[in-house]
C-alpha cells in the first residue's frame, strides 16, 4: 500500500497546504518563485508516480483511487487561490470556473459510472487540456515572482483559455457517455 508511487501521490496531497500558504500573500514575490518551484514539483511528481507504478506492476488501488483526487486538490486550491489574489480577475474567472467545475461534474460522473462498472479511458484530447491547465496555472504562478514580463501573465492566460474550451469539449464527451448508462 505505501509504494513509492502512492507515496509520491501522497506527497503532492500533503504539499497543497504549503503550496497555498507560498501564493497567500500576492505581493510576496519570493513566495510565488517557491510555488511555482513546488508546483513544478508536484507536476513531475504525477508523472512519475504514474510512470513508476506501470513499469514497476505496482498499480494499487489506494492509487488509482487517490492519483486523480490529488490532481484535482491541486488545481481546485490553485483556481481559488490564483482568483483571491486577483492573478485570475476580470472576465478570466469564467475560465478558471468551468476548469473548476468540469473537474468536480467528473469526478461525479466516474464515481456514479464506477458503480455501474463502466470504465472511462482518458482520451488524448483529455491529456491535451492536463497539459494546457499545468501551463497556465504554472505560468499565472510564475508571472507573480516576474511581474516585470508581463508576456508570462499573457501566456498564463491565454492557455487559461484554451485549457477552458479543451475543458468544455472534454466534458461533453465525458457527460454524452454518461448519459448513455443514465435511465
Amino acid at each position: 500500500m505505501l509504494t513509492l508511487p502512492n507515496l509520491l501521490t501522497l506527497s503532492r496531497i500533503f504539499a497543497v497546504p504549503l503550496l497555498v500558504g507560498l501564493l497567500w500573500w500576492p505581493q510576496w514575490e519570493a513566495g510565488y518563485a517557491f510555488a511555482f518551484a513546488l508546483y513544478c514539483l508536484m507536476g513531475i511528481t504525477d508523472y512519475f508516480d504514474g510512470y513508476l507504478a506501470r513499469a514497476n506492476g505496482a498499480v494499487s488501488r489506494l492509487g488509482i483511487f487517490l492519483d486523480p483526487i490529488a490532481d484535482k486538490i491541486m488545481i481546485a486550491a490553485v483556481i481559488l487561490m490564483l482568483s483571491a489574489t486577483r492573478d485570475i480577475a476580470g472576465i478570466h474567472i469564467i475560465a478558471a470556473l468551468v476548469i473548476l467545475l468540469r473537474e468536480i461534474a467528473v469526478s461525479g460522473l466516474r464515481e456514479f459510472l464506477a458503480g455501474l462498472q463502466v470504465s472511462v479511458p482518458v482520451s488524448q484530447l483529455a491529456k491535451w487540456k492536463t497539459t494546457f491547465q499545468l501551463v497556465c496555472f504554472g505560468a499565472l504562478i510564475l508571472a507573480g515572482a516576474l511581474p516585470a514580463y508581463a508576456f508570462i501573465k499573457w501566456t498564463g492566460i491565454a492557455t487559461l483559455w484554451g485549457a477552458a474550451i479543451l475543458t468544455l469539449i472534454t466534458g461533453w464527451d465525458y457527460l454524452r457517455v454518461g448519459l448513455k448508462h443514465m435511465d
